[in-house]
């Protein structure tokens, strides 16, 4: 990872720098060791590791000699970099600024050294989990720093607001005409071509990185996931798709480009085939920021691309004409500027994304294949045959709500198979379509979806954490929740309101310096009864009655040793306690939690829970076909036993039309519920409202329906504790209510196919 200086131009005054940390450091030996080594990777600001006593730093400078103007400000890269830090965005720390170029001869700026993994373009260094993985999770950091308000972080004043496609189009053209050698007409072509689609271009503000790529970023030591992003120096205020585009510029790229990376050609075979599609990289970030997918003008933001990476490699050449470049291979950077602006040039004539679905399919995905006859596997072989080990212990405990050593064990061996989290794609590389399939294998039983860490309400909060949640929130909560080491709950419905009208909601998170109070109640609070629930999600209103009624709720992690939370009571179900899970009223008095508990940000409750409640939906519906399923073969087992006048229970046509009729429902709700999870994977949840509203409603009915059937055929025996069918119906009429009544979900779905009528083109 690092290397001598290689050309011995940008060594640094070592005399110089110790003095310098001394300073930053007077904690430290002044006769300390200072080690120095220069990183052998980029092609702009020189970066060194340093060592001085104990200290582990980095360090980061101009280089010398005559610069572009605008160039390599590190300054800037300082200031984002903190004001980044202090909202837990991954960035190094950053430790002192010094704008003396006395000390080395230019300015620069010390940060903390971490530990992780860089890679370069071709992910050389991460398994094939992991390459995907991890470019969930770049997309997921990206789609986090886009979320930002430049004001609300300190970065008000870091760029000019509005046009920043029109001023990287201008910049960059001066800047290449500065650095040109040559004429090149094809670049003139291309200038022609983006000034032109300047006016159609919707303009967009966010805080930006500027090279958002692989190689600006640090992966997690053993893990798929972002550590930190590094290398600030392009960052700006500007457009959040040109710097999403910037990212996608290895889909584009033509092969020249790779082996400047000196990557091989099956390199950059193996790549592709490891990695997310562009397509769904688009679609997770659409979904992640909440706009509309496809990206109108998509092919604009990537040509402009390529139009600066040809101006930035035609600059890096340029420098090294002046012997100044960082990089020993700059001089070799020119024969790269003409198949960048060719690329750009093939952009310029291709058709825009159409709006369309990729060609659908709700099968799972080889990989899906592979997992689900896994779980397939140690459900019929370890799970069903001990199940009732499970539930005889729960019976035989004072108090049922308890730790089963039993699961304990399978869940250990869940972990070691890697059949894990499978519900996160970002970590799992499985689609919904994917995890549908699996979800149906698990609901067979209310217990088996916790051996695979992948119950609600935990999947439903991990969701929200992963998705929304700061590095310290991630850290915190999510990493032991990820781990299995905690369980969790989920606090939304009051006993006092109208629940199904969440505006409705009462309990208050008020803002008290550096904490909020919060006060109110809440039942049916899901996991809550758990002895392993540590937190709750807590949802609340934290704005006022002049506050947009969607804007006033916020959603806050309440760890449930705080003073002030209270359990009041576990509320039973139809007589059931629903043990060792549990549903419990709880009472929050007064309770003080830090401000950095907050997810998001205030008033951002009800975009959090929609987005919590779709996947989530999925998860439900699929893991009660899975229940029916499971009622179908006890009801067409106990009809085939049992006899009535003269023939079997089964053989009666009454009979065989309940079957016949269960089954219809079944499959009806199964195509209807993949077909939702397609629709999440291709258009988010946010496109797929309808879809989700209409499995709700289904699916519930359903269930109910044939569980009751199930209950029929098997008569008295069907209604008490010898089988579990009362209990599954209890459970099953309770998801009629939970997560919105089947009424607020068929207005939802009304209005929504009234809009798509009116709407629909004319033939």
């Amino acid at each position: 990872m690092e290397a001598e200086d290689p050309q011995g131009i940008h060594s640094l005054n070592k005399v110089n720098l110790k003095t310098y940390l001394g300073s930053v450091f007077p904690e430290i030996e002044k006769h300390a060791d200072l080690t120095i080594k220069k990183f052998s990777v980029g092609q702009s600001n020189p970066t060194y590791y340093v060592k001085f006593g104990e200290k582990e730093l980095v360090l980061r400078k101009k280089p010398p000699g005559k610069l572009l103007k605008g160039a390599h400000q590190v300054g800037r890269e300082y200031k984002v970099m903190l004001a980044l830090g202090r909202v837990n965005f991954p960035v190094p720390r950053m430790i002192s600024y010094c704008p003396d170029t006395s000390v080395l001869g230019t300015e620069f700026f010390v940060m903390e050294y971490m530990k992780g993994r860089v890679v370069s373009w071709t992910f050389e260094g991460l398994t094939k989990e992991e390459r995907r993985s991890g470019s969930f999770s770049a997309i997921e950091t990206l789609a986090k720093l886009h979320k930002y308000n430049p004001a609300a972080i300190g970065l008000d004043d870091f760029g000019k607001k509005g046009g920043f496609c029109g001023r990287v189009l201008n910049t960059w053209t001066r800047q290449y005409n500065a650095s040109a050698d040559k004429d090149i007409p094809q670049m003139t072509e291309l200038m022609k071509w983006l000034q032109q689609k300047l006016p159609e271009i919707h303009d967009e503000t966010a805080v930006i990185h500027g090279d958002y790529s692989i190689s600006n970023l640090m992966f997690h030591p053993n893990q798929g996931k972002i550590l930190a992003v590094l290398d600030w120096e392009l960052s700006t205020i500007g457009h959040p798709l040109m710097d999403f585009a910037y990212f996608c510029v290895p889909y584009h790229a033509s092969q020249e480009y790779f082996l400047m990376q000196q990557a091989s050609k099956e390199d950059v075979q193996r790549l592709f085939a490891d990695l997310p599609t562009e397509d769904e990289l688009i679609r997770y970030y659409c979904k992640l920021r909440g706009i509309p997918y496809p990206i109108p003008n998509w092919n604009f933001y990537l040509a402009l691309n390529f139009f600066k990476l040809a101006g930035i490699v035609q600059g890096v050449y340029a420098r090294s004409l002046q012997g100044n470049a960082s990089s020993p291979y700059a001089a070799a950077y020119q024969s790269l500027v003409l198949p960048l602006i060719n690329t750009a040039l093939k952009l310029s004539k291709q058709g825009e994304m159409a709006p369309s679905l990729s060609p659908m399919t709700i099968s799972p995905s080889p990989k899906g294949n592979v997992i689900l006859d896994q779980v397939k596997k140690i459900i019929k072989e370890e799970l069903e045959p001990r199940e009732m080990e499970y539930w005889n212990y729960v019976k035989s405990q004072k108090d049922p709500f308890c730790v089963v050593p039993i699961m304990d064990e399978w869940k250990a061996m869940a972990k070691k198979k890697g059949l894990w989290n499978l519900f996160l794609p970002g970590i799992s590389g499985l689609s919904n379509v994917d995890y549908a399939h699996i979800a149906e294998q698990l609901g067979r039983s209310s217990i088996f979806s916790e051996v695979f860490n992948c119950s609600a309400p935990d999947t439903g909060n991990m969701e929200v954490l992963y998705m929304y949640g700061d590095e310290y929130q991630k850290k915190k909560w999510l990493q032991p929740l990820l781990n299995g080491e905690i369980r969790s709950a989920f606090c939304m419905t009051e006993p006092q309101v109208a629940s199904s009208d969440a505006t409705n909601m009462e309990l208050t998170i008020i803002r008290d310096g550096d904490h909020y109070i919060v006060n109110g109640r809440k039942w049916w609070s899901s996991g809550a009864g758990d002895p392993r629930c540590k937190i709750g999600i807590v949802m609340g209103k934290t704005g006022s009655s002049q506050t947009a009624k969607h804007k006033r709720h916020s959603m806050i992690v309440v760890p449930f040793d705080t003073p002030g939370v209270r359990k009041i009571r576990d509320l039973q179900v139809f007589g059931y306690n629903d043990a060792p899970h549990g549903h419990s009223e709880m009472e929050f008095d007064n309770v003080r939690v830090p401000v950095a508990n907050l997810i998001l940000g205030e008033g951002r409750g009800f975009e959090i829970a929609q987005g919590r409640l779709g996947p989530g939906r999925i998860h439900h519906c699929m893991r009660s076909i899975g229940l029916a399923e499971r009622a179908m073969e006890m009801m067409v087992k106990r009809g085939s036993e049992r006899r009535t006048f003269g023939k079997r229970i089964i053989e009666h046509q009454v009979c065989q039309h309940q079957v016949a009729e269960c089954r219809i429902l079944i499959n009806q709700s199964r195509l209807l519920t993949l077909h939702a999870a397609y629709m999440i994977d291709n258009c988010g949840a946010k496109g797929a409202r309808k879809e989700i509203a209409m499995i709700k409603v289904a699916v519930p009915r359903m269930l109910c329906k044939v569980i009751d059937q199930a209950i029929q055929i098997h008569g008295g025996n069907g209604v008490c504790q010898d089988t579990p069918l009362a209990a599954w119906y209890s459970g099953a009429r309770t998801l009629r209510i939970a997560d919105g009544p089947d009424e607020v979900h068929l207005g939802g779905i009304a209005k929504l196919e009234i809009r798509d009528q009116l709407f629909k083109p004319k033939m």
